[in-house]
């Protein structure tokens, strides 16, 4: 799981994860947002940051987004003029587990990286 946290800085990266830990197991749009969101849960993101660091459209990461957040994975945690700001939902169950699913994967991968 590579992190390239001075292009998300900058703003030049489309993806900042080469691959997540759950992307890995489950390639698909709504595991690229969860990883992304897991290894940056300090911050709330907008639509279109989520979509751009994820690697995918703004349509998808629109729908998905929706879903996690009726799930109550993620939560709207302000609004920034008209962009609403998304971040992984701490006090949900459902979210800590996934977020310690994540976690586990890539303390695996790094375990296997070292051998």
């Amino acid at each position: 799981m590579k992190v390239r946290s001075k292009q998300i800085a900058e703003g030049k990266s489309q993806k900042v994860l080469e691959q997540g830990p759950l992307e890995g197991i489950f390639p698909c749009s709504t595991s690229k947002i969860l990883d992304f969101l897991c290894v940056f849960k300090k911050y709330d993101y907008s639509i279109s940051d989520i979509a751009k660091h994820s690697g995918i459209t703004f349509k998808t990461a629109l729908n998905e987004t929706r879903k996690l957040e009726k799930q109550g994975v993620i939560t709207n945690s302000r609004t920034v003029g008209k962009a609403k700001m998304y971040q992984l939902n701490q006090d949900s169950v459902q979210s800590q587990s996934i977020n310690k699913l994540a976690m586990d994967l890539a303390f695996k991968k790094l375990q296997k990286v070292k051998t």
